[in-house]
């Protein structure tokens, strides 16, 4: 039985004029879904291959740029022509949120220049459809609610490709209920996850992701940013014990502290998994999510970026590593930016940037995602020597 109900959340005229609406469904059931691996490799399948850009600036050099790392992978046409494309953003925390005086494009962030340049080398490619996907904190407001509140404009994206639509991921949205995705193999924490529809009304899922360090996690990249695909509704602090909640409200502590359980209407937890260490929690939750839900292209934003952590609320300082990373397995993905960034992608607990947790990169690759050694992956474009940026140096 499903029960539903509708809100509507819109401060300003276009975003109604875009068809803009928060739709809310309480679902008390979920579709059941598998989707299918994508190839380790490139478009083509094969070795993985992962390719590394220069960009100094965000700005119009921001496309070509891509365009000439997508095409050393084997070119977007055969990957998303006619198809339906979900990206899911990296705009992590709130709106208002600031390292300094620089917007959050600079520091945390993806840039809306790395957006809007995806959006439009995907439409070029022939991309049937393109969601633009997020979970906004705290909120069931439109996404494009959410851009403009960061000042932001929307309708450089809904215009830079034919067929863009966006979608708060945070709830249930448009959709009638959840999706459910079981991990393969059972899972490392849960042994499957109630996502929003758009993760699976999708041909193809894009992971828009920053060149980013993180407290809990050690490194937050393609993979990690696909944590902000579980909605709150489900998973957050104050989720309802039996089903989904219409609003999200607040974060999700629960993946990091195990203080308690999802809504019952979800998947139960994996067998005998009951540490409360979030060094050990969260990235097996990535881990699982990246393997029930497979990344299609890993697209990571190093033009300017932040060291110390994941946000401004964190000790951290803005840099410039000049940098674009893409590829189309995110581990072998998350490897390249791990050496860009100056540490070993073989590395675990104990060593840099996984000091106090465990690898996310050997999890997924125990999982069976895709290789973390840099010796399996062929890195196209600017080699990492050259391309290198240490994030801990002084």
């Amino acid at each position: 039985m499903t029960t539903t109900t509708t809100t509507t959340c819109s401060r300003r005229k276009f975003l109604g004029a875009m068809g803009a609406t928060a739709g809310g469904w309480l679902a008390k059931s979920a579709i059941q879904l598998a989707h299918p691996a994508p190839a380790a490799g490139g478009f083509a399948g094969g070795v993985p291959r992962v390719a590394v850009g220069t960009c100094r600036e965000y700005g119009p050099d921001v496309a070509g740029v891509l365009e000439n790392m997508f095409d050393k992978l084997g070119g977007l046409q055969g990957l998303v022509a006619g198809k339906t494309v979900a990206i899911k953003l990296n705009l992590t925390g709130m709106a208002y949120d600031r390292l300094g005086y620089a917007p959050a494009g600079v520091t945390h962030w993806v840039h809306p220049d790395v957006v809007g340049a995806t959006v439009h080398l995907l439409g070029k490619a022939g991309a049937h459809r393109i969601r633009l996907l997020e979970s906004p904190m705290s909120t069931a407001e439109p996404l494009e609610e959410f851009m403009l509140e960061a000042n932001w404009e929307p309708r450089d994206f809904s215009s830079a490709a034919p067929r863009v639509e966006f979608e708060n991921t945070n709830c249930l949205g448009r959709g009638k209920e959840y999706s459910r995705f079981w991990v393969p193999g059972g899972g490392l924490m849960f042994k499957g996850y109630d996502l929003n529809h758009s993760y699976a009304d999708c041909d193809v899922f894009v992971s828009l992701a920053k060149l980013k360090e993180h407290v809990t996690a050690g490194v937050t990249l393609s993979m990690k940013n696909c944590f902000g695909i579980t909605p709150c509704t489900i998973y957050g602090d104050n989720a309802p014990a039996d089903e989904p909640s219409l609003v999200p409200r607040g974060g999700r502590g629960p993946f990091h502290d195990g203080g308690r359980l999802p809504s019952k209407s979800a998947p139960p937890p994996a067998e005998g998994n009951n540490s409360k260490d979030p060094g050990y929690r969260v990235p097996r939750v990535v881990a699982d999510l990246v393997a029930a839900r497979p990344v299609h292209l890993a697209i990571i934003d190093g033009i300017h970026t932040m060291t110390g952590g994941e946000g401004p609320w964190v000790t951290g300082r803005h840099v410039h590593p000049g940098l674009l990373v893409a590829g189309t397995n995110c581990v072998a993905t998350d490897a390249v930016a791990m050496a860009l960034m100056g540490f070993d992608p073989m590395a675990d607990r104990g060593a840099p940037p996984f000091e106090t947790c465990d690898s996310t990169l050997r999890l997924a690759e125990h999982l069976g995602v895709g290789t973390r050694d840099l010796n399996q992956i062929e890195v196209l474009g600017t080699p990492i020597s050259r391309a290198r940026f240490d994030f801990r140096s002084p």
